[in-house]
């Protein structure tokens, strides 16, 4: 019986396309750092929630950053599902505890919580239309904001962005 493979869609943004979800987190942090993922999702957050503007930046970059936060959505779907693989044992000292963003302590010693809490509040598709009316709404102005709690999915994609950087980290530190 052939084992049947999920489809990221990460040929549309990346040219490449992948069907385990840490290849494609590494993926997407090779065309995002952590810093500037967090800083484009929060700017179009930001204008999504204005009327009457429209973002700075160019349309196709930020389509570009959608279609990837697309593919990032449904890894991190896929990826809740692997349990301790990636937890930390030893506890860590005060230095790497600043590198750790949103995340709270339990968190940080197992990232896969993270995925597990979000996808347990919100379904991929939820998280999939989130980003696609906050992307509409800071494309143009319009005269109205997206209806619908914007902070909730908005952290938790926050939270999921340091969690897989971590789980990335960790899985090249292991080779």
């Amino acid at each position: 019986m052939k084992k049947k493979k999920t489809d990221f869609e990460s040929r549309f943004w990346s040219g490449q396309k992948k069907h385990s979800a840490l290849p494609l987190m590494d993926l997407f942090f090779q065309f995002y750092d952590r810093a500037a993922a967090k800083e484009r999702l929060s700017l179009i957050i930001r204008y999504a929630a204005q009327k009457k503007t429209r973002i700075p930046e160019d349309p196709s970059a930020v389509f570009h950053f959608y279609q990837s936060m697309r593919s990032f959505v449904r890894a991190g779907y896929n990826l809740r599902k692997k349990t301790g693989k990636w937890e930390l044992k030893v506890r860590p000292d005060k230095d790497s505890m600043l590198g750790r963003g949103l995340l709270s302590e339990k968190e940080y010693h197992d990232p896969v919580r993270v995925f597990r809490k979000a996808f347990k509040e919100y379904r991929p598709e939820q998280f999939l239309e989130f980003l696609a009316e906050a992307v509409h709404f800071s494309l143009g102005p319009f005269n109205h904001a997206p209806e619908g709690n914007l902070i909730c999915p908005y952290l938790h994609l926050v939270k999921m962005i340091d969690a897989a950087w971590l789980i990335v980290e960790r899985a090249s530190a292991e080779k």
